[in-house]
């Protein structure tokens, strides 16, 4: 009676455990997580989405996870990521907020209470649309050392430049000079 006692009491007890990863196979999946003196084969993580909508975020070598093991057995765990700990603390301590912060410095933020969507530290954006981009907005300002538009581009509202030469196929509009200008119906050479 005792051994069975003893063997209810390991399952119940391995139920449910935290450890810390250990190993990654970002390839099949799956990852090993220490537990105390003992250490998982290797069985999966859950994820947020695993159907036709798919999400993919591999636990990381020393993260902190919650082991669920069916009937108590390790060799059927699942690994349920994430829990704070001094090696991976929490990337921010807002009430309301969401903040996503990426081993490069990247940093997805949204913060209700100041209606502000931030992202930063990143080095590049690219957004992909097969059909159509529209941004509609009270304000729309661009800072940049420089901006280009590799498009046609039709502009529907006036236009005002408050600084800086604008040019035209090389010829700067608001500075150029003409020759051969005659008064009267004649119209003037080229600009120069």
């Amino acid at each position: 009676m005792n051994a069975q006692l003893t063997e209810i009491m390991r399952l119940i007890t391995n139920l449910i455990r935290t450890g810390t990863v250990s190993e990654v196979d970002k390839i099949n999946w799956l990852c090993r997580v220490k537990t105390g003196d003992l250490e998982t084969n290797w069985i999966n993580w859950l994820t947020l989405r695993a159907g036709n909508t798919r999400t993919w975020w591999k636990p990381t070598v020393g993260e902190q996870v919650v082991l669920l093991s069916l009937g108590g057995n390790l060799e059927t765990a699942f690994a349920l990521p994430a829990i704070y700990s001094e090696a991976f603390p929490p990337p921010d301590y807002s009430d309301e907020g969401s903040v996503t912060e990426y081993p490069d410095g990247g940093w997805f933020e949204y913060d209700p209470e100041k209606h502000l969507w931030r992202i930063k530290g990143v080095q590049n954006v690219l957004i992909e649309g097969a059909g159509n981009i529209e941004m509609n907005t009270k304000r729309f300002v661009l800072n940049a050392e420089q901006a280009e538009i590799n498009a046609e581009m039709a502009i529907n509202g006036g236009v005002t430049q408050l600084g800086g030469a604008m040019s035209s196929n090389d010829v700067v509009v608001d500075s150029h000079v003409h020759d051969k200008v005659k008064s009267g119906g004649d119209t003037s050479g080229g600009p120069q």
